[in-house]
């Protein structure tokens, strides 16, 4: 096995299993990390999902390069690029359920990218962050030259492209690219604590939140707040639109459906 996959009490988790290898990705690897977004897509009673990587050293190191060496050339990796990204992940636009990383060690290459297509992140104090593919004569194809850009100011991300640099936790947060670092001990607990907020908003709005913010941050403001987004509209026309005004003025906890 080499992810673990688990759904309970409305939370998808998604565990990286091969520690021995820092937690990298190999094909099969990411074979099955595709089927499980498409199969979290497809079940309606998932409301938030935490990804990691098993053991304490790493989240992911990456592509699994021993794996990959002598399959495909670099020009034949990017001319089959992953339309979604490093893990199906780290760009994928129809993933509407938020997902939270839990950082638990090393965050390289591929592992990086697909940090930085999570909502949350929460690392643990001795993880770190890089890019570090033009050390080894490649490039973050999957999303990081992509993506880094739209997160940081330029300058921070070109320096850390252009040199492999390699970012603590702590710096990662002053960036913006992560929400929390706290002792290794306290990350299960605070992830908890990010699971148990989202749990309790409205799944719908939730996912209308995820999808606006995703498809509508490159366009122009008035085109943006005019755009008629699925998720948005199934939000407004559920009956959990309804049940949230009602719980208040009851003053009880709304029961959320996700209908």
């Amino acid at each position: 096995m080499t992810v673990e996959f688990t759904v309970d009490e409305h939370v998808a988790r998604v565990t990286i299993m091969r520690a021995d290898r820092m937690n990298a990705v190999d094909e099969a690897t990411a074979d099955r990390l595709e089927e499980i977004w498409s199969e979290i897509e497809a079940n309606r009673d998932v409301r938030v999902i935490v990804i990691t990587g098993d053991g304490e050293k790493a989240f992911c190191a990456g592509a699994d390069l021993k794996a990959a060496a002598n399959k495909k050339s670099g020009l034949e990796y990017w001319a089959h690029a992953r339309a979604n990204g490093f893990g199906g992940l780290a760009m994928r636009s129809s993933l509407l359920v938020p997902v939270i990383a839990r950082v638990n060690g090393l965050a390289l290459g591929g592992g990086f990218e697909m940090v930085m297509g999570c909502d949350i992140v929460v690392a643990a104090e001795h993880a770190s962050f890089g890019l570090p593919e033009a050390k080894v004569g490649l490039m973050p194809l999957d999303g990081g030259m992509i993506m880094l850009p739209r997160l940081v100011p330029e300058k921070l991300a070109m320096g850390m492209l252009m040199t492999g640099k390699r970012i603590s936790a702590a710096e990662a947060r002053s960036y913006g690219l992560v929400n929390d670092v706290v002792p290794a001990a306290e990350l299960d607990n605070t992830v908890n604590v990010w699971v148990e907020q989202i749990k309790e908003c409205a799944p719908l709005s939730v996912k209308a939140i995820k999808e606006c913010v995703k498809q509508t941050r490159d366009l122009p403001v008035s085109e943006a707040q005019s755009l008629k987004l699925p998720a948005l509209l199934a939000a407004l026309e559920s009956d959990d639109a309804n049940e949230g005004p009602r719980a208040f003025r009851e003053k009880r906890k709304p029961e959320w459906q996700g209908r």
